[in-house]
């Protein structure tokens, strides 16, 4: 495991014990009996821990798309593996990511919440080439809207999710690209079908 990843372990693992505001960096130094210094050197501030931590999910989302069969799944099934996947990464860590996503919403945070809107975008980007989407002009700017849409809404159910195995946020996941292929149908005569029931959950 690098340096970066026990970082932001611990960092996380503070956030548990205590909340994710009441971190600070030269507590995790402390835990890992390392240097401020051996801290700065891989993240610049405690938000690039945050940064960090979304990255991992980004993995999560990607390995996913590597698992055998994945290519034959319809197109509404990949889409809907891929973002549980991304959410499962974050599942063990779940309050935490919450405060964090609170904290960039706070009044007065430009300097993270701008960041982090395109931290959003690299996000769906990354899920419609894993998903094998292929769009382009109009058909691409509308479909990258209403997937962001999705994937967003899903997030936010999935905060307040306490249902075994985030299903209620699964179902609610199934609703939304189900929702999205009528509307595809209804724009251009044709759309994705909707995952099958019972797909998977984080």
């Amino acid at each position: 495991m690098t340096t970066a990843d026990r970082i932001v372990d611990a960092a996380l693992g503070l956030g548990e014990q205590k909340s994710w505001e009441a971190v600070r960096l030269h507590d995790v130094a402390a835990s890992l009996d390392i240097t401020l210094d051996e801290v700065r050197a891989c993240f610049r501030e405690k938000e690039d821990i945050v940064d960090a931590w979304f990255e991992r999910a980004d993995g999560a989302m990607l390995k996913a798309a590597q698992t055998p069969g994945f290519s034959q799944l319809a197109p509404a099934r990949r889409l809907h593996r891929l973002i549980m996947a991304w959410l499962g990464a974050l599942h063990p860590y779940r309050r935490t990511t919450r405060e964090m996503i609170h904290g960039k919403l706070e009044p007065g945070h430009l300097h993270v919440q701008i960041p982090g809107l395109l931290r959003v975008s690299r996000t769906v980007q990354w899920m419609r080439e894993a998903a094998e989407r292929d769009a382009v002009h109009l058909r691409r700017a509308l479909e990258e809207t209403g997937l962001t849409a999705i994937y967003l809404a899903t997030f936010l159910h999935w905060m307040r999710d306490e249902s075994a195995g985030s299903a209620s946020t699964g179902r609610f996941l199934e609703r939304c690209l189900a929702g999205a292929g009528d509307l595809n149908r209804l724009m251009y005569g044709r759309g994705d079908p909707g995952p099958e029931k019972g797909t998977e959950s984080a």
